[in-house]
């Protein structure tokens, strides 16, 4: 009995000792397996990883995709219509309008964009009077955009040349509430006169809008103050508008003046200027940054009495702003001038001061109050001194004429000085508080 007893407590402990053992091999089975495990989630995470790199690099390239055939498709478009204009020139010869033994005055520019009918007014009008000066002034018509009818309009016309400005560059205005097409008009007239002046290489550029007539003289007149603009290089610009020109407040057709005020509007520029103001040429409104001294710099631009341009553009950027006050009322030249006979040096700066100060010293100066009814009961030019900004919107304000300053300058001014007519032939003179010294007329 106790053998067996023996026996079986030996038969246990083996058994325990068995079990003990599968258990052991079992845990590290188990490990083993977990560390496995632990390895393959670890793995699988970094292949989850991974694959949503990849998924976010394909996307990235999808969207660059899309962007390029999207510039594939805006360049093919571009070419097609480079393909065209190159047809239209070859078709036109532009030999035609440059007369190879003819060096042309100046090319003449219509800034379009989307008015068909304001740009056919305005070529029927140019054309009446280029078409016998076509080799001095070739005509070309700048499109910015593409409205299909300007376009239509523009190559209908074999007398001209096409160019078209397609700008697909987003506009960001500097401030709140601004108007984007100041900042496209501007990138147009930088990227027109580049052209103009560096790819057909042109000395001088007149600058014309979709919305103006020319007089008949409109050609002869820039075509000798050209010459003016060559040899004195403190005129700027040669514009063909003054903005006190309204039929009440001008008479002779044959009277140029210096200006210290940009008139725009119709105007001849100079490569040599071109070549200064291009790299700096601003964002938008561009006509008043002409109008800052730092840009200016001090040069002057010659303008006429009686202009040779009408704007009829009443619907357009400005809105009609000023349209009914000041530039509808205005005097177009209708009267045929021989420029050409005449002697324009009195306009160079050095004789200049001198003419204009002798034509100031003998008006009669009047003060006080009532300045309309005294001016008209005085015979000839007379003067009125104004001694600041106020006081000279005051005084403008009871004649009609501009009240509007531009960094310290009058419209139309010379030294602070704005002349304009009054009872058909009398000249009245708005005089600054320091104009009579800059001209070395005694105040008495």
């Amino acid at each position: 009995m106790k053998k067996i007893l023996c026996d079986f407590r030996f038969l246990l402990f083996l058994a325990a000792a068995a079990f003990i053992y599968i258990q052991m091999r079992l845990f590290a089975t188990q490990s083993q397996y977990a560390d496995r495990l632990a390895d393959a989630i670890e793995s699988e995470d970094q292949c989850t990883s991974q694959l949503r790199t990849l998924i976010d690099q394909i996307s990235l390239q999808q969207g660059q995709i899309v962007s390029l055939e999207e510039e594939k498709q805006r360049l093919e478009q571009e070419c097609g219509q480079l393909k065209v204009l190159v047809q239209e020139l070859e078709r036109k010869g532009l030999g035609r309008l440059i007369d190879k033994e003819q060096v042309p005055v100046a090319a003449v520019v219509i800034m379009a964009c989307n008015r068909a009918d304001y740009l056919e007014r305005t070529v029927k009008s140019v054309l009446k009077y280029q078409s016998s000066v076509a080799s001095k002034f070739p005509l070309f018509v700048s499109q910015d955009g593409s409205h299909p009818a300007v376009k239509e309009k523009a190559l209908s016309y074999d007398q001209l040349t096409y160019m078209q400005h397609l700008d697909y560059e987003p506009v960001h205005t500097e401030r709140p509430g601004e108007l984007i097409a100041y900042y496209k008009i501007a990138r147009h007239y930088k990227w027109a006169l580049d052209g103009l002046f560096y790819k057909h290489n042109f000395s001088r550029v007149i600058i014309l809008e979709d919305d103006m007539e020319i007089a008949p003289d409109f050609f002869d007149y820039f075509e000798s103050t050209a010459a003016l603009l060559d040899k004195d290089k403190s005129i700027m610009a040669v514009s063909s508008w003054n903005d006190n020109g309204q039929k009440q407040f001008v008479h002779d057709p044959k009277v140029l003046y210096r200006s210290d005020f940009f008139p725009g509007l119709g105007w001849m520029l100079a490569r040599s200027t071109w070549d200064e103001l291009s790299p700096k040429w601003p964002k938008a409104y561009w006509d008043d940054w002409l109008r800052l001294k730092e840009n200016h710099k001090d040069r002057q631009f010659i303008r006429p009495e009686v202009c040779r341009t009408y704007n009829f553009g009443e619907h357009g950027s400005s809105l009609g702003q000023f349209f009914k006050q000041y530039l509808e009322p205005i005097k177009l030249n209708d009267v045929l001038v021989d420029w050409k006979s005449m002697d324009l040096n009195y306009l160079m700066e050095d004789k200049y001061i001198k003419h204009f100060a002798d034509i100031v010293k003998k008006a009669k100066p009047i003060r006080g109050t009532d300045l309309v009814l005294k001016a008209r009961n005085i015979g000839g030019d007379v003067r009125i001194q104004y001694n600041d900004q106020p006081d000279f919107e005051r005084i403008a304000r009871q004649f009609g004429i501009f009240e509007e300053w531009k960094d310290g300058v009058p419209r139309t001014a010379y030294k602070g000085i704005v002349v304009f007519r009054y009872q058909i032939t009398q000249r009245i003179f708005l005089v600054g508080p320091g104009s009579l010294v800059q001209l070395g007329v005694s105040d008495s």
